[in-house]
C-alpha cells in the first residue's frame, strides 16, 4: 500500500513531467576536487576547497570521514581501517521550459562504502549534504524582504511551496530512479534556539533518540519537501543530529548506510559547528545547544562564518534573478497547482 506522502509525489510528478526536466552530473569529493561554476560557494564541500589550504583541507576532512566510519563500524574490524568512504557529488540542473536552458536546482552527496576486506564497492545513501539555491532566496530574500516592515516575525503565504514541489518532483522522476535505489536522507544541525529532551529509544547506531521542545521553520520548510524529521546523537558523539528522511529511517537502511551519512555529515559539523558538535561536554537528558559555547575544540579547518553570511544572501539574489523572476508567471502558476 503506498504511502500517502509517495500519493502525493508520484501526483506532482505526473502533473508536471511533461514541462519540467531534470539532468543531473556528478563529480568526485577527493583532494584534487575543485568546485564547479555552478556550484553554491557556502556550500559545506565547495567551501574547504577554497585557498591555499584546499588540499590539505581536502585531506584531513577525508581522513576525519573515514576515522569516523570506522569506529562505529566497528565489528570485524579490529585495526579500524577495513572501510573508507568515497563521496559523489550530485548536481541537478532544473530545465523548466524544455528548452534546454538550465538552473542548477540542487546539489546533494552521495556515499559509496569500499570495503577493503572483500574489495566490494557498497552503495551508500545519497541525500546527506542538501545545497540550493531557491533555499537561499527563501531564506535570505524573500523572508528578510517579508519581514523588514513588519513588527515580530512572519513568513510569506505559501513560504516554501515552490521548492518544496520542485524537490518532489526530483524525487519521482524519472532521472532520479535511475541513478538511485532508495530515497534519500538530509542530515542536518539542531537548532540554537530549540530545546532537545533525551527519550528512552536507543539505536545501536543513531544512538540515542531525542525530541525537540517546538518545531522549528527549518522543519516547517523541510516538511513541504515531504520530509519528516527524527533527533539522534550517534555513539561517542556530543550532540544530536537532525535527520529528514521519507518512510522509515531505522528500517529502511542498513547500518552500514546510516554510518556513511552519519561519518561524513558530522565531520562536516565539526568543522561548521565546533560549538555544538566539538564541544568538549556531551549533551545530557536536557540539551540547549549555543553557537556562543566557548568549551569546545577547533579542527585544523578554518572558515570565515561572517563570510558564509554574507554569500548566502548574493547567492539567494542569484536565483531571484535567474530563475524566480524570469519564470514568476509560470512559478506561480505552478506553485498553485501543485500546492499539497
Amino acid at each position: 500500500m503506498k504511502s500517502m506522502i509517495q500519493e502525493a509525489i508520484e501526483t506532482i510528478g505526473n502533473t508536471m513531467k511533461n514541462d519540467i526536466r531534470f539532468t543531473l552530473k556528478s563529480i568526485c569529493f577527493d583532494e584534487n576536487y575543485i568546485p564547479s561554476n555552478s556550484t553554491r560557494t557556502t556550500t559545506n564541500f565547495a567551501n574547504l576547497a577554497r585557498g591555499a589550504s584546499r588540499q590539505e583541507n581536502l585531506h584531513n576532512t577525508i581522513n576525519m570521514i573515514n576515522n569516523r566510519f570506522n569506529t562505529l563500524a566497528n565489528w570485524d574490524n579490529p585495526d579500524k581501517d577495513r572501510y573508507s568512504v568515497e563521496l559523489e557529488i550530485v548536481s541537478v540542473d532544473l530545465d523548466i521550459n524544455g528548452n534546454g536552458k538550465t538552473f542548477p536546482a540542487i546539489e546533494i552527496l552521495k556515499t559509496h562504502i569500499i570495503d577493503h576486506k572483500t574489495s566490494k564497492c557498497i552503495e551508500g545513501i545519497v541525500g546527506n549534504n542538501f545545497s540550493s539555491y531557491v533555499r537561499d532566496y527563501d531564506f535570505s530574500v524573500l523572508l528578510l524582504e517579508h519581514n523588514k516592515y513588519t513588527d515580530g516575525f512572519s513568513t510569506p503565504d505559501n513560504f516554501g511551496a515552490l521548492h518544496g514541489n520542485i524537490f518532489k518532483c526530483f524525487i519521482n522522476s524519472e532521472n532520479y530512479k535511475k541513478h538511485f535505489v532508495k530515497l534519500p536522507v538530509i542530515c542536518l544541525s539542531v537548532s540554537d534556539n530549540k530545546t532537545y529532551h533525551r527519550t528512552g529509544n536507543h539505536h545501536p547506531i543513531v544512538g540515542f533518540e531525542y525530541e525537540p521542545n517546538k518545531s522549528s521553520l527549518t522543519e516547517q520548510y523541510f516538511k513541504k519537501m515531504g520530509l519528516q524529521v527524527r533527533y539522534f546523537m550517534p555513539p561517542n558523539s556530543v550532540a544530536p543530529l537532525a535527520f529528514y528522511f521519507f518512510g522509515d529511517l531505522l528500517a529502511d537502511y542498513t547500518n552500514l548506510e546510516l554510518i556513511s551519512t552519519i561519518s561524513t555529515m558530522e565531520t562536516f559539523q565539526k568543522i561548521y559547528r565546533p560549538e555544538i558538535y566539538n564541544a568538549n561536554a556531551v549533551a545530557g537528558h536536557c540539551y540547549k545547544p549555543s553557537l556562543k559555547n566557548q568549551d569546545h575544540s577547533l579542527t585544523k579547518i578554518v572558515y570565515d562564518r561572517e563570510e558564509r553570511t554574507q554569500l548566502a544572501i548574493e547567492q539567494g539574489k542569484f536565483a531571484e534573478k535567474h530563475f524566480i523572476k524570469p519564470y514568476q508567471s509560470i512559478l506561480e502558476r505552478w506553485s498553485s497547482n501543485l500546492t499539497i
